[in-house]
């Protein structure tokens, strides 16, 4: 997939494409459904596939009070998972208060029309765009009308009656329900990092953890989890804490995974941890044996969890 910076590094042969646009944080099953359902539309049709999207998100320029906004991808495993779902190239928009007065009118007419002559627009339900959010599927039907593109609005993509978005998937993980997230983006949530250097107790009570720097913000709701975690390019099972310490009187949060099946220095490596299941909320234990005896439950169960989902 090709990856444009800015509307003036499109090249020529994209003109008449079939394109999408959208945030598209997370690439959840929504998403891909309507990425794919691009890509493979404009193949039949012998044209280029583009998506449109932008960054930073339009929240954190427009609601800067929300903070922290949360995103679920970073922008390189966003485009990874764009690419993966077939689409000839993205562009990515610098967004930013000046963009922000662009109208729906001029993102139409000077950049889909002029630029790219689009051929196609494939929009979710719910999308809007431009100054004042004017840029629905009922203005884009009159544009295409008039300029000459045809527009197809995808009805809202559900799960177990509820409608997939980044917003409940954000929400979920808060919440610490992993399940439900993954259910939606058709994947585990993970978050990378590199491992540094710990107090070391976790190795004193004989489960060794890697503290990670996370290099996302948006963290799973404080508690112990069973998950995945790629080292290397090889996968292991693993039993995760996020948060603070009690039984020790350290309330600093971190991050931190014990690996069943592995041996050796992770410091310095960079790990990547798929949340499967939350097992527990964290709680005081009256000693370090009682929570030494905890954790031995806590990996008995995730040993199961994970022969499961293998």
């Amino acid at each position: 997939m090709i990856v444009f910076e800015g509307i003036e590094a499109i090249t020529q042969d994209f003109r008449g494409a079939y394109v999408t646009i959208g945030n598209f944080d997370g690439v959840h099953l929504s998403h891909q459904h309507i990425c794919r359902k691009l890509a493979s539309e404009a193949g039949h049709a012998g044209r280029k596939s583009l998506v449109i999207t932008f960054d930073p998100h339009p929240k954190m320029i427009l609601h800067p009070n929300i903070k922290p906004f949360y995103l679920i991808t970073t922008r390189a495993e966003k485009m990874e998972r764009l690419a993966g779902c077939g689409v000839d190239a993205t562009v990515i928009i610098v967004f930013d208060h000046h963009y922000s007065k662009t109208t729906a009118e001029q993102f139409v007419q000077e950049f889909l029309w002029k630029k790219l002559a689009i051929s196609k627009i494939i929009i979710g339900h719910d999308y809007v765009f431009g100054q004042g959010r004017q840029g629905n599927d009922a203005f884009l039907k009159s544009q295409g009308r008039k300029l000459g593109f045809s527009v197809e609005v995808i009805p809202a993509f559900k799960i177990d009656e509820e409608i997939v978005s980044s917003t409940l998937i954000r929400n979920s993980l808060l919440e610490g329900d992993v399940r439900k997230a993954a259910k939606m983006m058709g994947r585990y949530y993970n978050v990378a990092g590199p491992v540094g250097s710990g107090a070391g107790r976790g190795a004193g009570l004989g489960y060794p953890t890697a503290n990670i720097e996370p290099e996302k913000e948006l963290l799973p709701s404080p508690g112990i989890y069973a998950a995945f975690v790629d080292v290397d390019g090889a996968r292991y099972s693993g039993a995760l804490n996020i948060g603070a310490k009690p039984t020790f009187g350290d309330y600093t949060s971190t991050l931190e995974v014990f690996l069943l099946d592995f041996a050796g220095d992770l410091r310095g490596k960079k790990i990547n941890v798929l949340f499967v299941e939350k097992l527990r909320d964290i709680v005081k234990f009256d000693g370090p044996e009682s929570l030494k005896r905890q954790i031995a439950a806590d990996v008995e169960k995730t040993k199961q969890i994970l022969k499961l989902e293998k």
